[in-house]
């Protein structure tokens, strides 16, 4: 098993070698269309090695000058992507030309862009030309794995291309541009800089045991590095959903208005309303931005005594789609008194996924919340009175308090990595001064799997830009 080593730690234990998976060879030359499929304006065709400008003047003739490799890079050409035919050559379409050099380029490499007319033919067509003229075509992930390899971006930066390109939601493309901008390697940047000075003063003491260590030296710099992971970290639920949304779930008795209510938040009629009780039978989902935050919205079947076993399966659905999902609105007619099933479907669910909504607000009130029924929010889906103060609400529930805080761990890998610094920091408090130091170690050890300053197995590599788009 080979490990790609940008920096070597010290490390207290050995590692078992697992078996090797392989990364692509990155010292080649590669090709792939790099905008999504479907007809459009315009396309591009990326290539990136040390063939690239071989490639180019193989296939790619400038309206005017000389070809691509011999003019300065950093350039823009018009001209036209041509095939070998018999007697001469066939125009494929007209195209620019964008070069690089380098290590100027996005994976370090010589590139150049070829961009045509977007039909999925042209952009095919010139994909065959640059495999006929030397490149191969390029896998998942390819480069931007160079990028990161050449030094162009950790791992993090490289990770938030992935969410840039997956971002469905402003708050995910904020929270994606500032990984970009290496918003999260400054972050842990300062926090290696806390546990290497915590870990030089306990080097210090175990040097030096007669000296000791003074305690400002050590406790300061290690207090804030814990402090500041367990902020990292707060914010790991909340990067889950701005990346890969939430399933919010719309409960309550027949009739209570959850059909309403779901077509309020859409925006337009999804759900069939009808004054009958049980109309809604199964389940139905919705998808719709809240508030900045990608939700799958389900208008459950209402939850009584059943009376006949369709309407008894629904209700079971009903309360299983409310266990797995992130939040779970529970709906209790205002206008109508309080019946003891209505309350205790309140009583089940934790109150930290749940939030009670006071329906058909417009209505004479039959209960007041926070005085004769339990707390919710009033909302009318006729007026539109509380639908504001309910997305706002929803939004800040889900995201539990993260909303203020402008970068957020946004996939699983990081907040593991975060996680096992943290246990190691936690450890190394009050602990004897070579327990500590090691706890430390392993902490940097944990700290540079985020950003790939740490060793990073080939399968891990593998495995993070198989995810990605071919041509990114």
């Amino acid at each position: 098993m080979r490990w790609w080593r940008p920096r070597q730690r010290p490390s207290r234990t050995s590692r078992r070698e697992p078996a090797e998976v392989p990364l692509p060879p990155t010292g080649d030359t590669i090709a792939a269309i790099a905008t999504a499929p479907g007809s459009a304006a315009i396309g591009v065709v990326r290539v990136s090695g040390p063939e690239a400008y071989a490639v180019a003047d193989r296939l790619f003739r400038p309206a005017r000058g000389a070809p691509p490799s011999r003019r300065p890079a950093g350039r823009a050409v018009f001209g036209q992507v041509v095939a070998d035919a018999e007697g001469g050559f066939e125009v494929i379409d007209e195209a620019l030309l964008v070069t690089f050099r380098a290590p100027h380029s996005y994976t370090g490499q010589d590139a150049v862009e070829i961009q045509t007319h977007g039909g999925a033919a042209v952009l095919r067509a010139v994909l065959d030309l640059c495999v006929e003229a030397g490149a191969r075509p390029a896998g998942p992930g390819e480069y931007t794995l160079r990028a990161f390899l050449s030094g162009r971006l950790d791992l993090a930066q490289a990770e938030s291309v992935h969410a840039m390109v997956e971002a469905q939601t402003d708050s995910a493309r904020r929270n994606a541009a500032l990984g970009l901008g290496r918003a999260l390697a400054i972050r842990l940047d300062a926090i290696q800089d806390d546990v290497t000075a915590a870990y030089a003063a306990l080097q210090a003491s175990l040097d030096y045991p007669e000296e000791g260590v003074p305690k400002a030296e050590l406790d300061a710099p290690l207090a804030h590095a814990l402090t500041e992971v367990e902020r990292l970290l707060a914010t790991a639920e909340a990067g889950r959903i701005s990346r890969h949304g939430a399933r919010l779930a719309l409960l309550g008795r027949p009739n209570a208005g959850k059909s309403s209510l779901l077509n309020a938040l859409l925006g337009f009629e999804r759900s069939i309303v009808s004054a009958a009780p049980g109309t809604t039978r199964d389940y139905l989902e919705a998808p719709l931005a809240l508030e900045g935050v990608p939700i799958t919205a389900i208008d459950t079947a209402g939850i009584r005594a059943a009376e006949d076993a369709v309407e008894a399966s629904g209700v079971a659905l009903s309360r299983r789609i409310a266990d797995a999902s992130d939040l779970c609105l529970i709906l209790l007619d205002r206008s109508v008194p309080l019946d003891p099933e209505a309350l205790a479907l309140v009583r089940e669910l934790p109150p930290e996924r749940t939030l009670v909504v006071a329906s058909k607000a417009d209505l004479p009130a039959a209960w007041e919340p926070d005085r004769s029924g339990p707390a919710a929010l009033p909302v009318s889906t006729v007026s539109g009175e509380g639908l504001d103060g309910l997305k706002r609400t929803i939004r800040e529930r889900l995201l539990r308090g993260a909303e203020s805080t402008e970068l957020w761990i946004t996939n699983e890998r990081q907040a593991h990595a975060l996680a096992s610094a943290r246990g190691h920091l936690r450890a190394a408090v009050g602990a004897p001064a070579d327990v500590a130091s090691l706890e430390l170690q392993d902490a940097l050890e944990a700290l540079g799997q985020v950003t790939g300053r740490s060793a990073i197995a080939e399968e891990t590599l593998a495995s993070i830009f198989a995810n990605f788009c071919v041509g990114k």
